[in-house]
């Protein structure tokens, strides 16, 4: 079996090095835990079962995890990194229990392809036996049974190769299509059926029946899952496979290639961060720099000290909320990346003195008035989707002709207080770039920054013209995803 490592280069040796080995792939996968947490972890699973693996699982998820959208990451590092540890890790020192002794002997029948439950009887059923005994153990909900099914069936059909580079999905596939658990759930359907008194279920019974069964196929895929993932482990190594099966959590999406999951999953951790960003940026205003001395407030203090200023007193400046005008592309790959920095500005629209925005693709319009419109910036966005005249010829993206139009309508309206914040990836079809304008805004404006989505290694390749106009603003900044964007908006605000 492969071993992980802690910082040090050995084996864990001890619970410390283990959890110290579990944070540290946490954080490998993106989430935030700190010192205290780990040894809040470290206290917590010293008064909880160490044989309960769910209880151990939890009790480490509910010290070191502080945001819900960061679970599935957890689970999944939490999954890999202990998918073969048994009782030698425990806290207690003192003789093994009997069950400790059954946690041991199983594992080394895992690693060696034959389980105290896997191995043995069980190699010399047929398939239709091993089919037979899936059905009563499914049919009893005979979890212990279902388990020792699940070790010999990826054992006799996943095919697993040491060495073998291929996905655990690839065996999980081939240890299904040999079981066929569609058609036996059709096959425990009619059993119960038979076994019901008159011989057939009333409509309620046949589908809380039904439910029943589903469940318990779920719980036994989980569980061919859980024994590919355990071989794979022991193969390849914990580091190896908490790689392979790493993903980014939700604030490290990417807005241009975010699939239809990660893009909810951007939504639901969107309004968490509003909810704290504007309260962050609101206390940063309360409790700002102190301004000068106040003279006249310091003298008047004194007279409680018998004229001696032993309590300076200073002005606080109220901090300007700057004026924000947004000027967004909607084309393509990068819609998504504009829909986002508009949800989260107007989110925290309380953090500026005004909003206003406009999209575009070779035109360009104002869209404003579909934020001030309703409270649910989900239906401005919907409004700015569908309703907005961003076309002018044949809707590819030209910023050149969009800006010239924007600082004819709108550029009498950029002044001192103003900053302008273009969201786009600059790759213009090979038009005019007509970067004149952003230094015209640059000149009126108090600020002017770019946000671009794409990595800056793409920047200013193809027909990506960003370094053209960001020679003319205050700053381009690589926005890819919402930790980056966050990063951003809390330094405008």
């Amino acid at each position: 079996m492969s071993t992980t490592t802690n910082i040090s280069g050995r084996p864990p040796t001890s619970m410390v090095d283990l959890l110290n080995g579990f944070v540290i792939e946490l954080r490998n996968a993106g989430l935030p835990v700190s010192l205290t947490e780990n040894l809040d972890a470290m206290e917590a699973v010293q008064h909880i079962p160490i044989e309960d693996r769910d209880a151990f699982k939890y009790a480490l998820g509910a010290t070191l995890i502080k945001n819900n959208a960061h679970w599935r990451a957890f689970e999944t590092v939490f999954e890999v990194y202990f998918s073969l540890r048994g009782p030698e890790y425990k806290l207690a020192e003192g003789e093994e229990s009997e069950l400790d002794d059954l946690w041991r002997e199983m594992q080394e029948g895992d690693q060696e392809g034959e389980g105290a439950a896997g191995g043995g009887a069980m190699d010399a059923l047929t398939p239709e036996e091993i089919a037979q005994m899936l059905m009563q153990a499914l049919l009893n909900g005979d979890e212990a049974m279902m388990r020792a099914l699940a070790k010999q069936a990826v054992k006799r059909f996943a095919g697993m190769e040491p060495g073998r580079p291929v996905g655990g999905t690839y065996y999980l596939y081939r240890t299904l299509r040999n079981l066929d658990l569609d058609g036996m759930l059709d096959q425990l359907m009619e059993q119960t059926g038979q076994d019901a008194p008159g011989g057939e279920l009333t409509n309620l019974e046949e589908r809380l029946e039904r439910d029943e069964f589903e469940h318990r196929i779920d719980e036994f895929k989980k569980e061919i899952e859980a024994e590919i993932r355990r071989r794979l482990v022991a193969d390849r190594g914990v580091e190896a496979m908490a790689k392979t099966l790493r993903k980014p959590l939700p604030e490290d999406v990417e807005f241009m290639h975010a699939s239809r999951d990660e893009m909810q999953s951007l939504k639901k951790a969107l309004q968490p961060l509003t909810r704290k960003l504007a309260a962050r940026l609101a206390r940063k205003r309360k409790h700002g720099r102190k301004g000068p001395l106040d003279f006249r407030n310091t003298v008047r203090h004194s007279l409680s000290y018998g004229g001696v200023p032993a309590e300076p007193k200073f002005k606080y400046p109220r901090p300007s909320k700057p004026e924000l005008m947004v000027v967004a592309d909607i084309s393509g790959s990068v819609a998504a990346f504009a829909r986002f920095t508009l949800m989260l500005v107007y989110a925290i629209s309380g953090q500026f003195s005004k909003v206003r925005s406009f999209v575009f693709i070779d035109g360009i319009d104002e869209v404003t008035e579909y934020f001030r419109a309703t409270e649910d910036i989900q239906e401005a966005i919907h409004r700015v989707n569908t309703e907005a005249d961003v076309v002018w010829v044949d809707g590819h993206s030209d910023y050149g002709h969009a800006f010239e139009v924007f600082w004819e309508r709108y550029g009498k309206d950029v002044g001192p207080k103003t900053t302008v914040l273009l969201l786009g990836d600059a790759r213009n079809n090979y038009h005019a770039s007509q970067s004149w304008v952003v230094k015209e805004m640059q000149h009126k404006a108090r600020h002017v920054y770019w946000l671009n989505p794409e990595p800056k290694s793409y920047w200013n390749t193809g027909d990506s013209i960003v370094g053209d106009y960001g020679a003319h603003t205050d700053g381009v900044y690589e926005c890819r995803n919402l930790r980056q964007l966050e990063s951003f908006v809390e330094k405008l605000a």
